[in-house]
C-alpha cells in the first residue's frame, strides 16, 4: 500500500470532516489499516478536526446547592430492602474491627541492622524505617527455616496462622 497524492487528499478531507481513523481506513480500502491512517495523520501534522455533534461539550449546568440528607437507618441482619443500594453510603453495617496483630516490640541490635549492600542470603529482610531516609536498614538477624525471608520475631508479625484467618473469614461472612 502506498500513499498517493489522491489518497492523502481524501484522508485530509475525511479527517477534517470528523471521521474516525477506522471509518477512513474502510473508505480508502486496499490494505489501509486504522493504524496506517493514524500514523499518516501524525506525520502530516493534522490535529484540528470538526467535532461531531455528540462530541460537543454540553452547556455547563447551574449547580444546585448541596442539601444535607438524613442518614439512612442502619440495616439489621436479614432486613428486606428495595431499590438500588449499591452506592448508598451507610447501607451495610460497619465491618468488624481488624484483628489486632501482636505489637510486641522487636528489639534489633544496631550492629545487626544492615543496608541493602550488606544484606546476605541468610539475613532477615524486614525493613526498618523509611526507604527514602538515608538511615533506612533491614533487620539483618539470622533467618529461620520456614519463616520466609524473616527472622522468627518478624515472621510472627508478618504471617497470621491459617486457623486465625479462617476464623476471621467466618466472622466477616456471618456479619453480612
Amino acid at each position: 500500500m502506498s500513499w498517493t497524492d489522491e489518497r492523502v487528499e481524501t484522508l485530509k478531507k475525511m479527517w477534517l470532516d470528523g471521521l474516525s481513523a477506522s471509518q477512513i481506513a474502510n473508505e480508502l480500502g486496499h490494505g489501509v489499516s486504522r493504524n496506517a491512517v493514524i500514523g499518516k495523520v501524525h506525520r502530516l501534522g493534522l490535529s484540528g478536526r470538526a467535532k461531531s455533534p455528540a462530541a460537543t461539550p454540553a452547556r455547563p449546568r447551574k449547580e444546585e446547592p448541596v442539601r444535607p440528607q438524613a442518614a439512612p437507618a442502619p440495616l439489621t441482619h436479614g432486613a428486606m430492602t428495595h431499590g438500588a443500594l449499591a452506592l448508598a453510603m451507610d447501607a451495610l453495617p460497619a465491618p468488624a474491627p481488624a484483628p489486632r496483630v501482636a505489637t510486641e516490640e522487636v528489639v534489633i541490635a544496631i550492629s545487626e541492622r544492615v543496608t541493602i549492600m550488606d544484606l546476605r542470603e541468610a539475613m532477615c529482610r524486614w525493613p526498618l524505617g523509611d526507604p527514602t531516609n538515608p538511615d533506612f536498614r533491614y533487620c539483618g538477624a539470622k533467618m529461620q527455616i520456614g519463616a520466609g525471608p524473616y527472622c522468627l520475631a518478624h515472621a510472627r508479625i508478618a504471617y497470621q496462622p491459617a486457623q486465625d484467618r479462617r476464623r476471621d473469614r467466618e466472622k466477616r461472612t456471618a456479619i453480612r
